[in-house]
């Protein structure tokens, strides 16, 4: 196994006073898939931004480091600099922004600029493999765009920056099945060793394609168990009741 890219202790954090985190244990090592569930109001969006340093989450202790380096004093900028990406569950719409200005502006930013034209090729290139039609190279970000429109430009962005952990939250929903393919296609191309997932969802409909190497259960602001793939298809049998009242008994 691959030493640990991402490595999460112990963490608290709050969103306007109120504790949600309430100390997630978790390690995801260079290269792999890994899935975080769990129900609704568990966390699992909460640990996405607080990990990428949204201002609005504030960490009240435990410690997160990535490829060894302490994440918690740094903006959000210097985070997406180190490698980490968030592909948000609602992404947000940036008019007077076109596709070609944003993604040249975002990798400048991330000192990973190129040549126009080997730019453009690639970004045809990516396009073509997410079913992305040409024009939306000139369109606003996800200004007037579908939701599986703006799930796709999402993992465009995803292709283009290459980081080196992906944070994908609930990029699944609101999917039809030919989109979901897709996008989860497209997250599989990039894969390896050089960039790892840690995939939040509730339904393993997605995990079916990304084929995680580990499944994590966050519950009531903690990981209260961890397993293989199996892990996930024992929750779309039996639901979240059986296997968090296990991890509560045992803990207990």
């Amino acid at each position: 196994m691959n030493g640990a890219m991402l490595s999460v202790k112990g963490l608290h954090a709050t969103v306007e006073g109120k504790e949600i985190l309430k100390g997630v244990d978790l390690e995801i090592p260079q290269g792999e898939v890994h899935a975080l569930m769990g129900p609704n109001g568990s966390g699992k969006s909460t640990l996405a931004y607080t990990l990428m340093g949204h201002p609005k989450y504030a960490v009240t202790g435990g410690a997160a480091t990535f490829g060894g380096e302490d994440l918690l004093p740094l903006t959000a900028d210097a985070r997406a600099r180190l490698g980490l990406f968030l592909c948000f569950q609602y992404p947000t719409a940036i008019p007077g922004v076109t596709t070609v200005n944003f993604l040249r502006a975002a990798l400048r930013a991330q000192g990973k600029e190129m040549p126009a034209r080997e730019f453009l090729n690639r970004l045809s290139a990516e396009m073509q493999e997410l079913k992305i039609d040409e024009s939306f190279r000139s369109r606003y970000i996800n200004d007037g765009f579908s939701g599986g429109e703006k799930k796709r430009m999402e993992i465009l962005q995803l292709a283009m920056l290459r980081p080196k952990l992906a944070i994908l939250d609930e990029t699944d929903s609101g999917l039809d099945v030919d989109a979901l393919r897709t996008v989860a296609d497209g997250v599989m191309r990039l894969c390896g060793p050089d960039m790892g997932v840690l995939v939040i969802t509730h339904y393993p409909r997605i995990l079916e394609h990304l084929h995680p190497d580990r499944v994590h259960v966050l519950h009531d602001g903690r990981v209260v168990t961890s397993g293989g793939p199996d892990l996930a298809r024992q929750i779309e049998r039996e639901g979240y009741e059986p296997i968090l009242g296990t991890a509560v008994a045992a803990t207990a």
